[in-house]
């Protein structure tokens, strides 16, 4: 199973039996606890029998340690009082008997260690690695204390244990008021939060909560209880939980929007160096009746200059190069024309695929032949270096087969050229292994190589299903973003945002700009 950073914001394991193998240690210092108070009862009402693991899951486990003490007592028929906080070891309250099983868990840490779970520590590594925030929640107030003996604290945000929850005045489990305070700490929704728990109260808390995704952890043989809680998934081992991307694409209509997470997509994309790539029509333009009258809006240019100023910015579009290069009118980009196979540096140098040339005679021909046959009107012909687009975006409904039919027929013709559709438009293109995708790869080894650095991280947004190749490159590692339209309202997407329109983008590049200014290039 994975969790998606498209899907997922934030990622709250538990401490014990999740992440650490203290659940153990705990079950040692409680059973010590208990064993020994009831040895010193002497009231035949009462029930002496040794504490069980199944009483530590029952009474004990993922609760607060004063609520676990009189559960586990009133389970034998025994009451005594709360106490407080500062109750002495030696006093028989709930207080007092949690202190003293605290005193237990720290002389068996401080004799033996703490050991991390090798597949919990691969699970954090994956979700910083990919910029999903993360929090270590415990209802144990030994939590931060037995982190120190290991070597993961640099893999968590927030760490929020039972002593800070006493602070806070916060509930204990199955009530969710630690999770939801751990979400609030990560600044995310608890319907775009993961929880990894391993006791039924942690579970119970995290569907009591609205948590997205509620994961329990059986690595005790407690898998149906576990599912009884409430859990939506069980793994016995967290070799079974990715952090990666999603494996097919979603449907626009359930994305996030992009403007109220805007800073949640400056965090994603980090201080590395930044290569931010964007379609040109219905991205940073509006879609016009024709190619020509397509016009970048004086705002976008205008941000589009500033971000400049603090990443390295390219547009990728299926116009042609000099065509693109004059539509945007700055010079400090980089651009890629005929999606790709034509790309120029700032500094003027075009780089051409050779393999685009193999088509342009069969493109000739298809030309002369399409210019007789399609006579409907609305339709325009735009005749690119290394594509033939027909745009019908001012066709009836009704015609569009009479149009679409012949282009189809004319590429079918020759083996050096293919279709590909667009919005209200078919380009026959040359038949190569090539998309905007395999253009946004080799922009960034040119990128890279002009830079000499290898460290960049990738922001794309395009409108189309020409876009959705390089969408899909940049879905495990960087920040993808559709610009939804009507046109494309039940859209499948690699997307991880959506924005509707040209000024949501704007103002989402403006953001990025503002937080970026003065950073690498």
């Amino acid at each position: 199973m994975n969790i998606d950073p498209a899907r997922y914001e934030a990622a709250l394991l538990d401490m014990d039996g999740v992440v650490t193998d203290t659940a153990r240690v705990h079950f040692a210092a409680w059973q010590r606890l208990f064993d020994e108070y009831l040895a010193t009862r002497t009231t035949s009402s009462d029930s002496h029998d040794r504490f069980t693991e199944q009483d530590y899951r029952r009474h004990v486990d993922g609760k607060r340690r004063t609520d676990g003490v009189l559960a586990l007592l009133r389970s034998r028929g025994i009451k005594i009082p709360l106490g407080y906080a500062d109750d002495g070891p030696d006093r028989n309250t709930a207080h007092g008997l949690g202190n003293r099983k605290d005193a237990y868990f720290r002389e068996l840490v401080e004799a033996n260690g703490v050991r991390v779970h090798e597949d919990a520590r691969g699970l954090l590594e994956s979700l910083r690695q990919r910029r999903t925030r993360t929090a270590l929640v415990s209802a144990s107030r030994n939590c931060e204390w037995a982190l120190r003996h290991t070597d993961l604290g640099e893999l968590f945000d927030v760490v929020l244990d039972g002593l800070r929850a006493d602070e806070l005045g916060l509930a204990g489990k199955p009530d969710p008021a630690i999770f939801l305070e751990a979400a609030r700490l990560l600044e995310a929704e608890p319907s775009e939060c993961v929880l990894l728990e391993d006791a039924e109260p942690g579970v119970r808390a995290g569907r009591a909560g609205g948590f997205g995704w509620v994961i329990g952890v059986d690595r005790t043989g407690h898998a149906e209880a576990l599912l009884s809680a409430g859990a939506d998934e069980v793994v016995t081992t967290l070799f079974d939980v990715a952090a990666q991307g999603a494996t097919e694409p979603r449907d626009v209509r359930t994305l996030p929007a992009a403007v109220s997470r805007r800073d949640r997509i400056v965090g994603r994309l980090g201080t590395a160096p930044l290569l931010v790539a964007l379609d040109f029509d219905g991205t940073l333009a509006p879609i016009a009746g024709t190619p020509s009258e397509a016009k970048l809006p004086h705002r976008g240019r205008e941000v589009l200059r500033r971000l400049a100023g603090c990443s390295t910015l390219a547009v990728i579009s299926g116009r042609d190069l000099c065509d693109v290069r004059e539509k945007v009118g700055l010079s400090e980009l980089w651009y890629g024309g005929n999606h790709g196979f034509e790309l120029a540096a700032p500094g003027g140098e075009v780089f051409v695929h050779g393999a685009g040339e193999a088509g342009v005679d069969d493109l000739d021909t298809i030309e002369a032949r399409l210019r007789t046959q399609l006579v409907t009107p609305g339709v325009f012909l735009e005749r690119k270096r290394f594509a033939l687009a027909v745009h019908y975006r001012d066709v009836a409904d009704e015609e569009v087969e009479d149009v679409t039919r012949p282009v189809y027929d004319a590429a079918a013709d020759r083996e050096t050229v293919k279709p590909t559709t667009g919005r209200r438009v078919i380009e026959i293109v040359p038949n190569v292994a090539w998309d905007k995708g395999a253009a946004l790869h080799r922009l960034l080894e040119r990128v890279r190589a002009a830079a000499n650095d290898s460290g960049f991280v990738v922001f794309y947004a395009g409108d189309d299903r020409t876009d959705e190749d390089a969408l899909r490159v940049v879905h495990d590692s960087g920040v993808g973003i559709f610009v939804r339209s009507s046109e494309h309202a039940d859209h499948l997407s690699w997307a991880h945002y959506v924005v509707d329109g040209q000024d949501e983008l704007t103002d989402v590049l403006g953001h990025i700009s503002s937080n970026r200014a003065g950073g690498i290039r």
